[in-house]
């Protein structure tokens, strides 16, 4: 009895310390600009010195973008700017003239402080994991920021599988050379060259995965980063696309957290989790995740040492 006592209590000792090695991972119901900056303010980490929120301002006609009235509360009250790359795919958002016009069109300008980072030049930082990559091309603007606040639109993507914290870290923070060294999984750094040398589809997602790692360890170099996905409006396809897919999905939540794999893989299993019922499919999404083999991310990541993908929610809404 006493050795049988003595196990449970190693069993139950071992529970704990798993469970604390758990990444927390706060989530609302509530998507509203209150229910931002109460999430943002759970995670218990203050945003300071000069402060760079990534977003994607979506492509032109997209409508399912995070909208500026929404996220307002919080870029105020992290004294934040806005910041974001040009795309590597001809669209409404490649040339710099043409990207400043869906800015201004989206409404971004008049209420923000918005930063083009790969406007005039980009800089090249370190990476850990060289697999594929030596090294991570970002927008040059990058280096005038401090803190990040990576707040990211979940919904899918049509060569990623889904785009969360992960995505908006890689390619949302990589300049145009930068996109095409990635996407082509370290084989070009040019657009021109990079639609006929794309990488293989794992070779992509951990490439992804090592220029994510990239961002977060430059700015944990100095004061640190948080991220908050937010899912409402989840196409399957990303706010990249002109004309994306119907949303088939309900309204979610938002949920945020320090590690941004937990963060990723959470927003995964909800979709999981979701049910077929009226006007809320989850189907489409499931398979557009399947096909493009996107959770291979989420494993790569955390095998470098980005992140956990083991996590505990947190609801706000409770307390």
């Amino acid at each position: 009895m006493k050795k049988y006592r003595l196990f449970i209590s190693a069993i139950m000792l071992m529970s704990a310390s798993m469970m604390m090695a758990q990444s927390k991972v706060y989530l609302t119901r509530e998507i509203t600009p209150e229910s931002l900056v109460k999430i943002y303010e759970a995670l218990g980490v203050k945003a300071s010195g000069r402060v760079a929120v990534k977003i994607s301002t979506g492509e032109g006609p997209n409508p399912n973008y995070l909208k500026p009235t929404l996220i307002r509360n919080l870029v105020d009250s992290v004294h934040g700017t806005i910041v974001e790359c040009r795309t590597a795919y001809p669209g409404d958002r490649m040339k710099t003239k043409d990207h400043w016009k869906v800015i201004h069109e989206h409404g971004f300008d008049s209420l923000f402080a918005v930063d083009l980072m790969d406007e005039y030049d980009e800089i090249r930082i370190p990476i850990k994991d060289h697999t594929h990559l030596n090294y991570d091309i970002v927008g040059g603007h990058l280096a005038n920021y401090d803190f990040l606040v990576c707040l990211s639109h979940f919904k899918g993507h049509p060569m990623g599988g889904f785009g969360g914290a992960l995505k908006n870290l890689s390619i949302g923070c990589a300049s145009r050379n930068g996109k095409a060294y990635i996407h082509s999984a370290g084989k070009v750094q040019s657009p021109d060259s990079l639609w006929r040398n794309l990488g293989e589809q794992d070779d992509f997602l951990e490439s992804m995965a090592a220029a994510a790692q990239s961002v977060v360890d430059y700015f944990k170099a100095e004061r640190g980063v948080i991220y908050i996905n937010v899912m409402n409006n989840m196409s399957i396809d990303c706010d990249c696309v002109a004309h994306p897919a119907p949303v088939k999905l309900k309204d979610y939540g938002i949920l945020a957290s320090t590690d941004p794999v937990a963060l990723d893989q959470a927003c995964v299993d909800i979709i999981k989790q979701e049910k077929v019922t009226t006007g809320n499919d989850p189907n489409d999404m499931l398979k557009r995740i399947d096909k493009q083999d996107g959770t291979h991310i989420l494993d790569w990541a955390e095998k470098i040492g980005l992140g956990s993908e083991k996590y505990q929610i947190i609801n706000i809404d409770k307390r």
